[in-house]
């Protein structure tokens, strides 16, 4: 008999039969009622057991964590809350759990438990849905891209450039941490390193992702990025994961297209083909929400969130239309920001862009061309010369989920932003022959996926949405 998955087994097109499923025990009430979990849906189902046909020592093993594989008839359920259930005729334990020690208990747990128990809890449902939500998104992400003609590249993890300028990166290195070899001026001599010289864990496969761009038309790399920033705040990781594209011959326009399109496509499927999830997700959301001041509580519940995104277009709006508007609008006036806006030129901050999306437009946002001194050396210098064709998308509840550009084609001027900011042309040489030979008009983005996690799923915290956050001093796992 082929084992089949819980979810498999609360399919609707599903029959009644005899069946065997394998799980983990979410609880067991009355020496009667299992609730099983494979991990395959939010929902358990139900195995009744008649415990007059079992030995009372082998009843006593099924406690909450435990693994077990059951055999018996799937009939329509008699109580509430489930369609069918499974008359159990041979149960077997496949691992015990100490119901003593077992920290996943049938009980509500902090999210700061959770993350010091993280590699349980995903036994939870709120976990299974974040992470299942994950998954899904991350297939229709390859699955755009693969539809619309792109090709998928690995860029280097290990790099010696530091693509945004930052200077917030993980050294990678072989040499004696206590015992370095030093040149004369005392510093370190990298030449006797691993690689020869200075190198790092990567904050960004753009760069490298432009080379391929310029040969293959069209790519995208989806992979891990590293940001050494010591911010222990609800937004950062050290590790995170990110999705960049890059298409030759595009301008900032087809940039916001291809972006916008992508956005709607991938949040999309996760309403189509994740359901169950999201409406758990809601619900937990709505029902923590009730404690809050209504003043703070979310104008949209998470599924109306998504719904709002995928069935509106995006408003375009120039990075100084924007300043305009927030300068004189209400909560600037009356200084309820914390950041107030008085002059072109800020950086603007999450209260701004989400104002400016749930207040203003109500609509997702796209601001474009910024002022050049706020933005990377890589974007192309508009005719004005003080302001670059960048874009970012805002979205309702988080601000900024997407930057790009239309990257600098022109090797002159490149040289010149490069020269400005103090960044060696030796360091990126082969980036500055893109603009030697058959040098065009080209475009890309970037899109951290956890932030597009949170976003899809409610949660607050960018740990509650990566596997294994890494942060500062926290490594473990």
């Amino acid at each position: 008999m082929t084992t089949k998955t819980v979810a498999q087994l609360l399919s609707k097109d599903n029959t009644l039969q005899d069946v065997t499923v394998k799980g983990w025990v979410r609880t067991f009430r009355a020496n009667r009622f299992i609730a099983l979990n494979d991990g395959s849906t939010i929902n358990n189902i139900q195995c009744v057991v008649d415990f007059e046909n079992f030995d009372e020592a082998l009843l006593k093993r099924i406690t909450t964590g435990a693994a077990i594989h059951v055999a018996g008839e799937l009939v329509e359920s008699q109580g509430k809350g489930q369609s069918v259930e499974i008359q159990v005729k041979e149960l077997e334990i496949l691992g015990d759990s100490d119901p003593e020690t077992y920290p996943i208990q049938p009980k509500k747990h902090t999210f700061e438990f959770l993350r010091e128990n993280a590699h349980l809890r995903t036994r939870t449902n709120t976990f299974s849905a974040v992470m299942r939500l994950r998954s899904s998104l991350s297939f229709a992400i390859h699955k755009y891209f693969t539809e619309n003609g792109f090709y998928n590249m690995h860029t280097p993890i290990i790099t010696g450039s530091d693509a945004e300028g930052a200077g917030e990166m993980f050294r990678v290195s072989t040499l004696d941490a206590k015992n370095p070899p030093l040149n004369e001026d005392g510093t370190v001599n990298y030449k006797e390193d691993f690689f020869g010289k200075e190198t790092n864990l990567t904050v960004s496969g753009q760069l490298e992702a432009e080379t391929y761009a310029m040969s293959l038309g069209k790519v995208y790399t989806f992979g891990p990025t590293f940001r050494a920033e010591n911010s222990n705040t609800s937004r950062h990781l050290a590790e995170f994961w990110m999705i960049e594209p890059e298409v030759a011959f595009m301008d900032l326009a087809g940039n916001m297209d291809l972006a916008e399109d992508f956005l709607k496509s991938v949040l999309g499927y996760a309403l189509e083909n994740n359901k169950e999830d999201l409406e758990f997700l809601d619900k937990r959301l709505q029902d923590a929400e009730k404690s809050l001041p209504e003043a703070e509580r979310s104008p949209m519940n998470l599924i109306d969130k998504i719904k709002f995104v995928v069935d509106n277009n995006f408003k375009r709006v120039s990075y100084t239309e924007a300043i305009d508007i927030l300068r004189n609008c209400k909560p600037n006036k009356k200084k309820k920001f914390k950041y107030l806006i008085e002059e072109w030129g800020a950086d603007l901050q999450s209260e701004h862009e989400r104002y400016l999306v749930e207040k203003h437009f109500k609509c997702p946002v796209i601001l474009f061309d910024y002022p050049a001194n706020i933005k990377a050396f890589y974007m192309r210098l508009n005719e004005d010369g003080k302001t670059v064709r960048a874009m970012d998308i805002l979205f309702p509840g988080i601000g900024e989920m997407v930057g790009g550009s239309q990257r600098e084609e022109r090797l002159e001027v490149l040289k010149e932003k490069m020269k400005a900011l103090d960044i060696p042309e030796e360091e990126l040489w082969w980036y500055l022959d893109l603009r030697k030979y058959g040098t065009a008009v080209h475009s890309g983005f970037g899109l951290g996926f956890e932030r597009l996690v949170m976003f899809t799923t409610g949660m607050g915290n960018i740990r509650d949405v990566i596997p294994y956050p890494r942060t500062p001093q926290n490594a473990e796992f």
